[in-house]
């Protein structure tokens, strides 16, 4: 019955997010294609389990090179407590100053887009990526609760949250609480819902931009699984496209 229920509301919120988030989708994949087409990246920013998408978007099978992921290794964790735990994760996402720390290191251009995922949208590390970016001049899509962003009250000394700072902000439509499931004689709910609805709208997102791309005649070199591709060549080659993309990126923004 409690799997039952937890389908039921996973279709729920997936359904939801279709019938609400489309157009959204559609204007954050136009910024993403013309940042893409021009040479640029599509930044890809999250902290604890908004990495998931991150690192889920490329390189992965079926999503292709203009999509460049920013992962601070401090921002997620390699066990439960101690050295790399999720207690130290959680205070280190919460302070202000940090986050320009690692973004500098990346060559930012305003012709970027900047794609953040916070389901709270409430902490230091995504609210300072989306100001850092926005002072680069790039644009902002922000991936969150829009319950949360409505109701709760901002946390940074800026006054915002991250969907205050979005050119673009997609709903991921899971409740605040993100636990899903009510459960006989348990108090709190289980089964969370914003990593399935952040991974769906991260592929809608991948789809939507590929289309934009194909219309305009961008090739996009494209990560495709061995099982349909047995040249590991092709792959091989995808990885070059992205490191020369990076190279030529990083010249420009220095002139070196």
């Amino acid at each position: 019955m409690s799997a039952q229920k937890y389908w039921e509301a996973a279709a729920g919120i997936l359904a939801r997010i279709r019938e609400t988030q489309q157009e959204a989708v559609e204007r954050a994949a136009t910024l993403m294609a013309d940042a893409i087409a021009g040479g640029h990246w599509v930044r890809i920013f999250g902290s604890g389990h908004s990495v998931i998408p991150a690192m889920d978007i490329f390189p992965r099978y079926g999503s292709f090179v203009g999509f460049y992921p920013l992962i601070d290794p401090r921002l997620t964790w390699t066990q439960v407590v101690g050295p790399g735990g999720a207690p130290e994760l959680l205070w280190l996402e919460r302070q202000e100053g940090y986050i320009q720390n690692f973004l500098k290191a990346f060559p930012l251009s305003p012709e970027d887009v900047m794609l953040i995922y916070s389901h709270g949208g409430l902490n230091a590390a995504p609210v300072e990526a989306a100001l850092y970016a926005r002072e680069a001049g790039m644009k902002v899509v922000a991936v969150t609760s829009g319950e949360n962003h409505r109701q709760a009250r901002a946390t940074h000394s800026s006054g915002k949250k991250l969907g205050d700072l979005a050119d673009v902000l997609i709903d991921n439509c899971v409740p605040l609480e993100d636990a899903l499931v009510e459960i006989p004689g348990q108090r709190e709910k289980v089964a969370a819902g914003s990593t399935l609805a952040i991974v769906a709208i991260s592929m809608a997102l991948v789809a939507e931009t590929a289309r934009r791309l194909a219309e305009r005649g961008v090739y996009m070199p494209t990560f495709v699984s061995p099982n349909l591709e047995p040249d590991p060549a092709h792959n091989q080659a995808v990885f070059q496209a992205f490191a020369e993309r990076a190279r030529r990126t990083a010249v420009a923004s220095t002139g070196k």
